[in-house]
């Protein structure tokens, strides 16, 4: 399994599950901070039409495209299916947000092969690792 850092390295599309368009919420600020530094986001919200000038799309199945990361900023309850779907469209990795953690959804990701990573803040994460994906 590949470290937080490593799977930040790695990754230049991250669906955010949960993206908000409240500018105060964490779903908002974190997604924003990481396109700020050079990565693709896609905001998965069924109930927006657009999250920081990004369309959304309402599940990860819409999303029609490889993502190297999917991003979770929903209750723990909420994470084992959002996992089981990551799982379906063969992301290589889950990240449940600070605050989140689910015993079964670890299961389901790593009984899948997927890395896996819970109660960390992304943007922490790249701040300390000194990460950017801009040239």
């Amino acid at each position: 399994m590949r470290s937080a850092e490593q799977i930040l390295r790695d990754a230049e599309v991250i669906a955010v599950v949960g993206a908000s368009r409240e500018s105060w919420k964490p779903a908002h600020s974190v997604p924003l901070q990481m396109m700020r530094h050079g990565w693709r986001i896609i905001p998965v919200n069924p109930f927006a039409d657009e999250v920081f000038g990004v369309p959304t799309v309402p599940t990860l199945a819409d999303i029609g495209e490889p993502v190297d990361l999917v991003d979770i900023f929903r209750p723990a309850a909420d994470a084992v299916e959002i996992v089981r779907q990551a799982v379906a469209i063969q992301a290589p990795a889950v990240w449940l947000q600070s605050g989140i953690v689910s015993a079964e959804a670890r299961r389901i990701a790593t009984e899948a092969g997927l890395d896996y990573v819970e109660d960390r803040c992304l943007a922490v994460e790249r701040a300390v690792a000194g990460l950017s994906r801009q040239p």
